[in-house]
């Protein structure tokens, strides 16, 4: 099955950027893309680092205007945080199914380098699991 995916978030800066990673591991079939409502200027640094550790490289991804994608067709479209379930831009390509599956934001993390690393490592874990099963259910 071949499926053209693209994962939302505000700033497209780490939640939908692992997502992003972790959608392309789990299927080299797949068409996947991440884009931000708002998004940064560059993809956060302990995001990398976190995903980095588990041998997935998102260093060579960028944030990206979701506001480009709403002309082209999905098979899903998945928002990973609510302030981008709640503005999301209107799709005039064709999207067969809209989802959500949110996850805390990592970025307000406090403490040392290690406390915000484990905090990163959290979502990072609930991203793997949330959207290996997300592939399991669409896999049959």
């Amino acid at each position: 099955m071949k499926a053209k995916i693209l994962v939302l978030c505000t700033g497209n800066s780490c939640r939908s950027q692992m997502a992003e990673g972790f959608i392309r591991t789990l299927d080299p079939g797949f068409e996947v893309f991440s884009a931000g409502t708002r998004p940064e200027r560059e993809v956060n640094k302990y995001a990398v680092e976190v995903m980095n550790e588990i041998g997935i490289d998102i260093s060579s991804q960028y944030p990206k205007n979701a506001d480009t994608f709403t002309t082209e067709s999905f098979d899903y479209v998945i928002t990973v945080c609510d302030n981008a379930r709640e503005s999301c831009p209107v799709f005039t390509g064709d999207v067969k199914h809209r989802l959500h599956i949110g996850f805390e934001d990592p970025f307000g993390a406090k403490g040392s380098k290690e406390e915000i690393l484990n905090v990163y490592r959290k979502v990072r874990d609930e991203i793997r699991r949330d959207f290996r099963k997300f592939y399991e259910d669409i896999k049959g």
